[in-house]
């Protein structure tokens, strides 16, 4: 596909179809901020929780898409979504922001999941980066430091999933009910790592620049298995693995977010040890990962796929994750997989009726029956986050190319 023609597609689909969708369907006008959720059949369902990793996702699509385009209707939905969250999930009593909240905007899961946390970093200091509100970047340099004192396993490094509420250990550890309740997951780590880079983007602190340097060397040391190939997924307080499952999409997702973490902090050795993961993991879901049609399969244990679905978010992520390793290698056959991954998701992903993307196909490439459209976790942010990069690296490759 020519250059030009893929930006345009990226640019329409952006634009003409994600955000619009959610200026245009998911605002609660009666309680507030956003519907928690909405059935694919466009129903929204009352009475649903609203969560914080549904909003704070909004509040960073919208505001990626002021900082991107300058669009008034843009920023009225990321200050929506701002406000909403200051008001309703900010643990006025314990600090910190509350998981869930009911419609009403009441606490009704209070505890501290970090992964939640972290996105709340990454939501506001993109906010801070497209407004140049102080108040933002302030809220997000107190969940960096609330993390770091409560998160942060100073003996073995890195994370724990949970707390309390009042910031207590907790048995109630993990994300949904898929996860396994262990004490640390691949899934918070490189969402905190997306978090600190987006934060030391706008906050060049010394104490989050050498956080952001550990973080980088566990994932490499304990969470990318030994051949550099894959993530493991779950783990105990001293990094032993606990799941043998495999997440292509995670896998794919993780190698371009390594590579930017790395950037951000222009340390040319950590980069090129970072470069080389990122590459043999992209080389091991092309391998592994990538079916004849171009999309992406969800999960595999012990060699064999476990789940043959393909969702939305891991399509996504294939796109940035395989032409970000065209770029660091300028290997043709990762420039081919991220287009026939977009050719698939514009084929079956991307709902042209309805709007927006369907939570995914099943076997037959059909559709999911009863996954909703909108829900804590089915947010604008994947598929808007494969649409602002894809826009920046095609229109960059356009101007070295004149």
């Amino acid at each position: 596909m020519l250059t030009k023609e893929w930006l345009s597609s990226f640019e329409h689909e952006l634009k003409g179809n994600i955000l619009k969708f959610w200026m245009d369907h998911t605002l609660d006008v009666s309680s507030g901020g956003f519907a928690g959720e909405i059935d694919n059949q466009m129903n929204v369902i009352a009475g649903a929780e609203k969560s914080l990793v549904l909003n704070t996702r909004i509040l960073w699509t919208f505001a990626s898409a002021y900082s991107m385009y300058g669009t008034k209707d843009y920023l009225e939905m990321a200050e929506r979504a701002y406000d909403y969250l200051t008001l309703h999930f900010t643990d006025t009593e314990y600090g910190g922001m509350l998981w869930m909240v009911n419609e009403q905007g009441e606490p009704s899961q209070p505890k501290k999941q970090i992964y939640g946390l972290a996105f709340a970093i990454y939501a506001m200091a993109e906010f801070y980066n497209a407004t140049g509100r102080p108040e933002a970047l302030q809220q997000a340099v107190d969940l960096f430091q609330l993390i770091e004192k409560y998160g942060y396993d100073p003996l073995h490094k890195g994370y724990i999933e949970a707390l309390s509420r009042d910031w207590k250990i907790t048995d109630n550890l993990s994300l949904s009910a898929k996860d396994l309740n262990e004490k640390k997951s691949m899934n918070t780590h490189l969402h905190i790592l997306e978090a600190y880079t987006g934060l030391y983007r706008v906050w060049k602190s010394e104490e989050l620049k050498n956080k952001l340097y550990e973080l980088i060397e566990v994932m490499l040391d304990h969470i990318i298995d030994q051949a550099g190939e894959h993530f493991h997924l779950f783990f105990d307080e001293e990094w032993h693995v606990k799941s043998d499952t495999l997440s292509y999409g995670h896998d794919i997702e993780g190698s371009w977010l390594l590579v930017e973490a790395a950037e951000v902090l222009g340390d040319e050795r950590l980069f090129q040890r970072v470069r080389a993961r990122a590459v043999t993991m992209a080389e091991a879901v092309l391998a592994e990962g990538i079916a004849d049609d171009g999309g992406i399969w969800n999960e595999a244990e012990n060699g064999s796929l476990i789940d043959k679905t393909k969702d939305w978010w891991p399509q996504a992520e294939a796109i940035v994750g395989f032409y970000n390793a065209y770029q660091l290698t300028g290997d043709s056959r990762f420039l081919e997989a991220a287009e026939n991954t977009w050719s698939f998701t514009d084929k079956y992903i991307i709902d042209h009726k309805l709007g927006e993307w369907v939570w995914g196909v099943d076997e037959d490439l059909k559709p999911l029956e009863h996954a909703p459209k909108v829900s804590a976790w089915k947010c604008p942010y994947h598929n808007s986050r494969a649409c602002f990069e894809m826009i920046k690296r095609l229109t960059l490759n356009l101007k070295e190319t004149i």
